[in-house]
């Protein structure tokens, strides 16, 4: 056989080798953990213009994303670039979400700090009891070289991440939620994005007229830090532990909530505890990578929610009493 005809086999198992060779060598030169902690940085304090890809569901969206940070305080324009068009236009914790096709707008208080990269890991996860951190290789996204990360979970409890971050700023370029079977569950992706350009303010005005608009202001939580609570779970999943416990006033209701917040260092579960409701349905609801679940315990309603799989909340939620 010709070497013409054998070359085409061999390149498959030379670029494997390859970029197992260029993998092993950039681990060598980067700390992932310390890729994290610039990233953590970089979505803090960089401002961009671009277009994402969401996908959730099986359903992709394209987004046309302004984000500005001066001071410590986000200015953000997203517009839906398919449906009916929505707008959220972002000043500090204040949200104005338009809706052209209902002509309102709904006020809200948000505190994310990152609209679309809220579930990121920062740089106080706890590596190497639930997870693992390593480097996979040099890709590009939206026309930037940018370094793969892969977090790995240990068991079925959490999921895990794959994060593109540019080489240049370590800014997330794309972001996948991994589940149990490997693949994606929810994916952020820049198609196209500008990095600490000058952004005008007119860019980050509503494209819409609100000026015949009805709005409508959405009531916000009234929180009460530090109370103490009789409730906890009896079978945490292992390394999850409580971080706090505050009472809650809920939109509409006077009714005091209680909000545990449960972590592994990564993933995140909520655990709130209120008076049980005869019309409240149990059991398990899901939407993208959240999942949540409700149960009745003691006269009281139990929902568990968080990015994690449905075993966990479960766990969580129905392994909850009073001590």
């Amino acid at each position: 056989m010709r070497f013409s005809r054998i070359a085409p086999l061999l390149w498959p198992v030379v670029i494997a080798g390859q970029l197992a060779c260029s993998a092993a060598a950039l681990a060598e030169r980067v700390d992932p953990n310390e890729l994290l902690i610039r990233m953590g940085a970089a979505v803090q304090t960089t401002s961009y213009e671009g277009t994402v890809i969401r996908i959730q569901d099986g359903k992709a969206e394209a987004l046309k994303v302004v984000h500005t940070v001066t001071d410590g305080v986000i200015r953000e324009k997203v517009v839906v670039q398919e449906g009916n068009g929505l707008e959220i236009i972002r000043n500090g914790n204040e949200v104005h979400c338009i809706l052209p096709d209902r002509k309102s707008v709904l006020v809200e208080e948000w505190d994310d700090q990152s609209t679309l990269f809220s579930t990121l890991p920062s740089s106080e996860v706890r590596f190497g009891s639930e997870y693992d951190v390593s480097i996979v290789r040099e890709e590009r996204v939206a026309g930037r070289k940018t370094i793969l990360v892969a977090i790995r979970p240990h068991d079925m409890y959490r999921y895990g991440h794959r994060i593109w971050l540019d080489t240049e700023t370590s800014f997330p370029l794309q972001t996948q939620l991994i589940g149990e079977d490997g693949a994606a569950i929810e994916q952020v992706k820049f198609a196209d994005i500008s990095l600490n350009k000058e952004i005008h303010a007119s860019a980050l005005a509503p494209s819409i007229n609100t000026e015949n608009f009805r709005w409508l202001n959405q009531p916000s939580r009234h929180v009460k830090r530090d109370i103490e609570t009789r409730w906890e779970s009896t079978n945490l999943p292992p390394g999850f532990r409580a971080i706090s416990t505050h009472g809650e006033t809920m939109p509409g209701s006077e009714e005091v909530v209680t909000h545990i917040l449960y972590s592994d260092g990564l993933a995140n579960i909520s655990v709130f505890i209120a008076e049980q409701d005869q019309a409240s349905a149990a059991g398990p609801s899901r939407v993208g990578g959240s999942n949540s679940y409700s149960a009745s315990i003691d006269g009281s309603r139990i929902t568990a929610v968080g990015e994690v799989p449905a075993v966990t909340v479960e766990q969580i939620a129905t392994t909850m009493s009073l001590r």
